[in-house]
């Protein structure tokens, strides 16, 4: 791991992610696309990123990448110290709870994606689930009218965690190294403190005032004075180093059968929450077999239900992979069409999945190929389709604020992982005295089906609360491979919007030749059915490009850049360029918020 190359790039991370936040995006070169290769001319002139030219992070032995620097740097030095990738993982999770507090956890789950040397893959579902005291109609009122904020805010909100018993199991059963070795940097990042940078501050100003509502909270994030903390300040979490510590000395039933789930508890109990300790005794994470399908050659293994994403970003790969989208052009109007009118089937056929242990989910038919050559007969190439027309599973016209990371091992075990507390800093409580925040994972089950959630996403009876009952998620973790062996590693935190960011970092390496810092720096567009209007970044089409889909019927809504990318390819900087398996490791981060990195071992 080179540190001096490290830094230089976090440098011009955060000089890049402060332009983004402040609004102002860079004058400097954006991609064009010249001879189906992509080249780097004057902003603005072509649809591309307004991003300055990066090379993706190299590494001899290994890749590590996530949105905060130290998480990525700690999950490096597993790796060289002889970690394989689960021990990496499990390190870097649990540092993200310590330096990513707005959304990496011990408080909330997520879904993990995982390749073994051999090929085999496996689905880790360690998400949250809804308490044994749930009902469906707990957010309504007497008349069943959703009450707002209640399914976001304070204990009601919160779902039973699941990352301490995912994590657990990871190691337990992947693991080289020791719950103690994995931990250590964790913990010493929360005793000892690390220094505040400016995309650390930034999302702690998300959520100042909430800091000041709770004490806990108010003690740890806010100085002294009640005044926000700033850059070069120094976060200690002590509180949180000592539940960092029990868990390191005694594992999930530390956490699941001890005095944290008994401090969370009261907590919860305190401020009129539903938690109680059965809750944390019966919770348990799942093993399933990932969604798989193909594009181009590549095999992709991914999230199923209670998963969304997955299966949406199978169906519309299906679709779109009956076009020439390399012909076509990088975001070109007609490239652009077809990628919309197959993320509006998509998105409407996913409301009606929920967790698999309640429901009977229509997965094999919705990622048929068939069914997407029936789809994609009936898709006009030359106006919008109107999402009121489509229903679920016709063949016919969630909280952005989570994390991911994406580790590879220099014996190929590849490992892609999505968690989350949903909203930035989750249901804005801290469980008692452990020092972490709660998740708000309750919003994303349909508080009334019908009724659309803080992502627009409307949902369906199928992911009604229920007790003990998952709720559906867009996490989206990827994994693709071809010869049997891994070639890229992807995933991003997002919201609804997660499955199409990740068709854009797929896109943009397999049709469009980008290598995978590109691929990640493009700008993203974004189509969920409902609503009908299509999301762009900055810079994602050109004037001419939009107003040719403004004539065909699109409605273009301009939108903040989303989405925070962690990826990774294996052999090549490019996919096609090298033999996978056989060189070096390639990875890249998402610039769109500052302090991430890719660490290469």
């Amino acid at each position: 791991m080179r540190i001096s190359m490290l830094r230089r790039r976090i440098a011009a991370t955060l000089l890049a992610g402060s332009m983004l936040a402040g609004g102002g995006l860079s004058a400097r070169a954006a991609p064009v696309l010249q001879n189906d290769a992509l080249t780097f001319g004057p902003a603005g002139s072509v649809a591309g990123s307004t991003l300055a030219p990066l090379a993706p992070a190299v590494g001899a032995h290994g890749m590590v990448v996530s949105a905060q620097h130290l998480a990525s740097e700690v999950g490096a030095r597993i790796l060289a110290q002889g970690g394989n990738a689960a021990d990496a993982a499990v390190a870097v999770a649990y540092a993200l709870a310590v330096v990513y507090p707005a959304a990496g956890n011990i408080g909330g789950g997520g879904f993990m994606t995982l390749r073994t040397p051999d090929g085999h893959a496996v689905f880790i579902d360690f998400r949250e689930h809804a308490p044994l005291a749930a009902t469906a109609t707990m957010f309504q009122d007497a008349k069943g009218a959703v009450i707002p904020n209640l399914s976001i805010l304070g204990w009601k909100a919160v779902g039973v965690p699941g990352t301490v018993a995912g994590m657990d199991l990871v190691l337990h059963r992947w693991g080289h190294l020791t719950r103690q070795q994995v931990m250590a940097p964790a913990i010493a990042l929360a005793r000892d403190g690390f220094v505040l940078g400016e995309g650390d501050v930034q999302l702690l100003d998300t959520s100042t005032a909430d800091f000041a509502r709770d004490p806990q909270a108010r003690r740890i994030f806010l100085r002294p004075d009640g005044s926000r903390l700033q850059a070069g300040d120094r976060l200690v979490q002590a509180d949180l180093a000592r539940t960092l510590s029990l868990i390191a000395r005694d594992g999930a039933d530390a956490f699941y059968r001890g005095p944290i789930a008994a401090d969370i508890v009261r907590a919860s109990q305190a401020g009129g929450g539903i938690l109680q300790l059965a809750d944390f005794r019966s919770y348990a994470p799942r093993i399933l077999a990932p969604l798989t399908c193909t594009y181009r050659g590549y095999h992709i293994d991914t999230a199923p239900p209670p998963s969304g994403g997955g299966v949406a970003l199978c169906e519309i790969l299906n679709i779109l992979s009956g076009y020439d989208m390399g012909r076509l052009g990088l975001h070109t109007a007609p490239a652009i069409q077809r990628e919309v009118e197959a993320m509006r089937h998509a998105y409407a056929d996913r409301q009606d999945l929920g967790d698999p242990a309640f429901v009977h989910n229509p997965v094999q038919h919705l990622i048929d190929p068939a069914y997407a050559a029936q789809v994609r007969a009936g898709i006009p190439t030359d106006h919008a389709l109107s999402s009121a027309a489509l229903r679920p599973g016709e063949a016919q016209p969630e909280k952005t604020e989570t994390t991911q990371f994406s580790v590879i091992d220099r014996k190929g075990m590849a490992i892609s992982v999505t968690y989350t507390l949903n909203g930035w800093f989750g249901a804005k409580v801290i469980g008692g005295g452990t020092g972490m925040f709660m998740n708000d994972e309750m919003d994303d089950f349909s508080s009334r089906p019908g009724v659309p959630n803080m992502f627009g996403i409307v949902g369906s009876q199928a992911n009604a609360v229920a007790p003990g009952k998952t709720p559906l998620s867009s996490m989206s973790p990827t994994i693709l491979s071809r010869g049997g062996r891994p070639v890229m590693v992807i995933g991003s935190p997002g919201g609804s919007r997660i499955p199409t960011i990740v068709l854009s970092a797929i896109l943009g390496v397999v049709d469009y030749g980008l290598d995978i810092q590109q691929a990640i720096d493009l700008p993203r567009i974004h189509e969920q059915w409902q609503p009908t209007h299509v999301e762009v970044e900055q810079g994602a089409l050109s004037d001419a490009v939009a107003a040719t889909l403004k004539r065909e019927g699109y409605d273009i809504a301009p939108h903040a850049p989303w989405g925070v990318a962690e990826g990774i390819l294996v052999g090549a900087p490019r996919l096609g360029t090298g033999k996978p398996g056989d060189g070096r490791y390639y990875g890249g981060f998402d610039r769109r918020h500052p302090g991430g990195a890719a660490v290469g071992e």
